[in-house]
């Protein structure tokens, strides 16, 4: 403690929080609400993980292993059920990505994307608000600059340990091949 001297005044949420956090809201043609969320990869999984609070209390699912080149689907799952099998796999998920997962509902859809991209498509525009409170900002003038902007995509070697929390998973919710 005597070489340290005064200690800094970052705290642990500043210091890992990503530079580029924050999101693109907008609305398409078609009328649906889209927000892209940029994150560094385990706030990604957090976030999606946390986003899923939002959703319905049975959603659609879709998950696609894009490393082991496997699918599988499943309708009116329970949201506890999901959430706790996300829960399960949140760390391999953002060490190794490589996988989407898809959750639905007739008017909204949270989707995480084999590279640890975070997207939300609605009918109406509470996304923004969720995504305020969740303590990110809508910072439109990056829109086109933050699409790829990921440092390194994830790679399409094996992962055991990520494939099986995914086959973990898809038999938990019991979810049917594609």
């Amino acid at each position: 403690m005597i070489f340290r001297g005064r200690a800094p005044e970052t705290t642990v949420w500043q210091r890992f929080r990503s530079s580029v956090e924050g999101f693109t809201f907008s609305q398409r043609k078609d009328g649906v609400y889209e927000a892209y969320i940029s994150a560094n990869a385990e706030r990604a999984v957090d976030l999606f993980y946390t986003l899923t609070e939002q959703l319905p209390p049975t959603v659609d699912v879709v998950l696609d292993d894009r490393r082991a080149i496997k699918a599988w689907t499943g309708e009116d799952i329970a949201l506890p059920d999901i959430r706790d099998a996300i829960a399960r796999m949140k760390f391999p998920l953002g060490t190794y990505g490589g996988i989407e997962i898809s959750l639905y509902s007739p008017d909204d859809q949270l989707t995480l994307t084999p590279r640890l991209e975070l997207y939300t498509y609605a009918r109406s525009d509470r996304w923004l608000y969720l995504l305020q409170g969740q303590g990110l900002e809508d910072d439109r003038s990056n829109a086109p600059a933050r699409v790829g902007r990921r440092a390194q995509p994830w790679d399409h070697h094996p992962s055991p340990v990520l494939s099986d929390a995914i086959d973990a998973a898809a038999r938990r919710l019991a979810l049917r091949p594609v």
